[in-house]
């Protein structure tokens, strides 16, 4: 029996646009979670580049690693430094 790699799937990989990474974000925004929201915005920022986002919002890469991961719990602040760097804008709308 052959055996079949795998490699581990990279949302990443497929942001190429900033249509596309506000897409990813507004879909995750419907979710109410917001654990997969910082994931989300730490997805947009490895696309983007976590350096130059780290440089644009005075945080530390390894502390904008570590908010926006899966198990990050970011400041509000540090969210809104986050959308703004990243070239994003959250909106509200009645529902």
């Amino acid at each position: 029996m052959a055996k079949v790699k795998t490699t581990r799937w990279d949302s990443a990989k497929y942001l190429k646009t900033d249509e596309d990474m506000a897409g990813y974000l507004e879909a995750c925004l419907e979710e109410n979670d917001p654990a997969l929201v910082a994931h989300a915005l730490g997805v947009i920022a490895r696309a983007k580049g976590m350096s130059q986002l780290a440089r644009e919002t005075g945080l530390t890469r390894e502390g904008l690693y570590k908010a926006l991961s899966q198990d990050g719990n970011p400041e509000f602040a540090t969210i809104l430094k986050v959308i703004k760097a990243l070239g994003l804008r959250l909106h509200a709308a009645a529902v």
